[in-house]
């Protein structure tokens, strides 16, 4: 009887355990689904991002050909308005630049931010996949206590 009350100390205590991993899993799903939410955000910010620039960069294209028209004119009036059109257009090829800058700055942004929620993914995955087998190990042991509990009588 003693040991029957040990082995049914021991049977609650890996339940216990059980259910605490289980409950352990179902934090780490719900991790992962937060993550994987933060990810799709990221995403659709910059697939934003990338419109913004898009229309900004057709917006620039367009002022850039008004202002070539807009020199030419100028080279027919007079000298000096030659000169404001073109520091007009170097305005814009500058602000194009910058746009160019930025939306290479956003891409990489973007991958790193990949990378990083990849490589958290991975390591919440590999750490899901060790509470399995821990878990799989305790279910085995269990069903080995209860052969041996039923063996013993």
């Amino acid at each position: 009887q003693e040991e029957k009350k040990q082995l049914t100390l021991k049977v609650e205590e890996l339940e216990r355990k059980l259910e605490s991993t289980s409950a352990q899993n179902i934090e780490f799903l719900q991790v992962i689904a937060k993550r994987e939410e933060s990810i799709h955000q990221c995403q659709l910010r910059l697939e934003e991002k990338s419109r913004e620039c898009s229309s900004l960069a057709r917006q620039l294209e367009g002022a850039i050909e008004d202002a070539k028209r807009q020199v030419e004119q100028a080279r027919e009036r007079a000298v000096s308005r030659e000169r404001a059109a073109q520091s007009k257009v170097l305005d814009l090829e500058t602000q194009l630049s910058r746009n160019k800058t930025e939306l290479n700055q956003l891409r990489r942004s973007k991958e790193d931010a990949e990378r990083r929620y990849e490589s958290r993914l991975q390591d919440l995955r590999d750490r899901l996949e060790q509470s399995e087998s821990t878990n799989r190990s305790m279910q085995n042991y269990v069903q080995f206590l209860k052969s041996s509990y039923d063996n013993v009588f």
